[in-house]
């Protein structure tokens, strides 16, 4: 199509249909997972990553550029989930970075250029130590290729197609590059998730608008809405603004907009003045709407989750409730594991990990619902640490580390290390130190047939896993956990701790102990009722 620019409306369908795309292909994407696991989940994180982009910029009413860029960064910034995901969103802040600059309100092929390549900086220099034959070298080698043939693009839909080609041909190269990818005969799943935004923003550029398949709707009003009823609002936020022009402001108008941001919403027009009182995760958001029909007389924003007690009306009560010392964060799945973190110190637990990783925004409104100095997160999976480190940084006002636990036994070895005397530095060396010398076992099964590490695997074996590495599968579970044992329990082994899922019968259970035993007569074991699902065994040696 002869398309030589990209205004502010079609931008917004771009990234819309890109988004719906993905969506549409995500399953596709989370079955490249390396590991033959269940909670393969990359598609899923970047799908829900892009979709909260687009969530906040289809609510943003702006016909500035810059601004929709801005908020699409925003929106998937805040809504990151993964490695992969975050590494998303910080493309999209490179894509706003690219146009920030800009003197006129629509992109050309240079201005697509110019913030292609920029979201692939803004994207490496996120990652503390950027890997090849992932998402990034899809990224980069894409965007390398077509700023050296530039010159020969005489539309915007030339470059894409060129882009496109160049990021397919960088993703069947993948597995050259991570030999992990060519042994389970895949290519990079971030890659592959990328390439499908990026084919649907060029369907979208030549007319082709697709529609959202399977659960869910990616429709602008009913996304909304479906994310409002998902969120607990922290903020009581009541504000009066002394109006600029009473006589033609229209209460609907800030109405509107404000909406979208919470509940419990009044808006009254009262002479010159108008008064809102807003339950909201973003009170800064709130105000900022605002603030454009005055200034302001009156603000006052309370957390309601501090409050021990609110008046009728849903105000919460002024109380001055002391900050903590320290408070703790834990990423855990199953019922039985969450309860065991919060008996052992754990203020807030969020759910998901391995079969839902939680968002920048959920772990950012953990840490404001606490009344803390110093906070640290234990994310207890390695997808999950990047979109920690990433909320951390937004926090203010807070000292907040994230604890490089990446699975729940190293979490729950740290838990036993931490004292809430001690200062942050202290802290985090000796949770460190008890994370480094914890082995994980960890038993689920197998969704498909593979080969990883020598270990022959066909769906539906039962797979033993020791510190991240796949070193058992065969049919029968208990088999599993026998040679799972092995590498895990040694002499110098003094506990071992059994977190047990659903599907772990009695009978299993009762016969944990004897087989500790026979790697080490000496070591005590303790069994947790962890009530997760798919892992039938989570296994912590110390």
């Amino acid at each position: 199509m002869a398309v030589s620019s990209i205004s502010v409306a079609l931008f917004k369908k771009m990234v819309m249909n890109g988004a719906i795309n993905l969506k549409n292909n995500h399953k596709k994407i989370d079955e490249l997972n390396v590991f033959p696991v269940p909670d393969g989940d990359t598609g899923t994180n970047m799908s829900m990553t892009v979709m909260s982009g687009v969530r906040e910029m289809a609510s943003c009413e702006s016909s500035s550029i810059i601004e929709i860029g801005k908020v699409l960064s925003r929106g998937a910034l805040m809504g990151a989930r993964g490695n992969s995901g975050v590494i998303l969103s910080q493309f999209f802040r490179g894509v706003y970075v690219g146009m920030k600059e800009l003197d006129h309100n629509f992109l050309s092929i240079e201005d697509i250029m110019n913030c292609l390549e920029s979201g692939c900086k803004v994207a490496y220099k996120a990652v503390m130590e950027p890997v090849e034959g992932t998402i990034l070298t899809v990224v980069r080698e894409a965007a390398e290729s077509t700023r050296a043939n530039i010159a020969s693009f005489k539309t915007i839909d030339d470059l894409l197609k060129h882009y496109i080609a160049a990021a397919e041909k960088s993703l069947g190269n993948t597995p050259n590059l991570l030999p992990v990818l060519k042994e389970a005969g895949v290519v990079d799943s971030g890659g592959a998730g990328f390439l499908e935004i990026i084919k649907g923003m060029n369907m979208a550029l030549n007319g082709k608008m697709l529609e959202a398949v399977g659960e869910g709707s990616i429709d602008t009003k009913s996304a909304i809405e479906s994310v409002n009823k998902e969120i607990k609002f922290t903020y009581c936020t009541e504000f009066t603004v002394d109006l600029k022009e009473p006589n033609t402001f229209e209460v609907n108008d800030l109405k509107s907009v404000l909406s979208l941001l919470g509940d419990s919403l009044v808006v009254q027009k009262e002479n010159n003045l108008c008064k809102v009182h807003l339950h909201t995760n973003r009170p800064g958001r709130a105000l900022d709407a605002a603030q454009k029909y005055g200034v302001f007389v009156k603000v006052d924003i309370e957390n309601i989750r501090l409050q021990p007690t609110h008046v009728e009306k849903g105000v919460a009560a002024k109380v001055e409730i002391p900050k903590k010392h320290f408070a703790l964060i834990a990423v855990c799945f199953g019922d039985g594991i969450s309860q065991t973190f919060k008996d052992l110190g754990v203020d807030y637990v969020i759910e998901g990990g391995q079969t839902m990783n939680p968002s920048t925004e959920a772990f950012v409104e953990a840490c404001n619902s606490l009344s803390a100095e110093n906070i640290i997160i234990i994310p207890n999976n390695g997808n999950v640490v990047m979109a920690a480190a990433q909320a951390s940084k937004l926090v203010e006002g807070v000292n907040v580390q994230v604890l490089k636990a990446k699975t729940i036994a190293q979490g729950y070895a740290s838990l036993m290390a931490f004292d809430a005397e001690a200062d942050m530095e202290t802290n985090l060396s000796a949770m460190t130190e008890a994370v480094e010398h914890v082995k994980t076992g960890e038993v689920t099964y197998s969704i498909r047939d593979t080969e990883i590490g020598g270990v022959k695997i066909t769906a539906g074996d039962f797979m033993g896993i020791a510190n991240g590495e796949i070193v058992v599968s065969t049919k029968n579970q208990m088999d599993a956990l026998k040679e799972l044992l092995k590498p895990l329990i040694d002499e110098k082994s003094q506990i071992v701790t059994f977190f047990c899922g659903k599907d772990a019968t009695s009978e299993e259970v009762d016969l944990l102990e004897d087989l500790c035993k026979e790697f080490n007569s000496s070591v005590e074991v303790e069994i947790v009722e962890g009530k997760q699902d798919i892992y039938s065994y989570i296994i912590a040696v110390e």
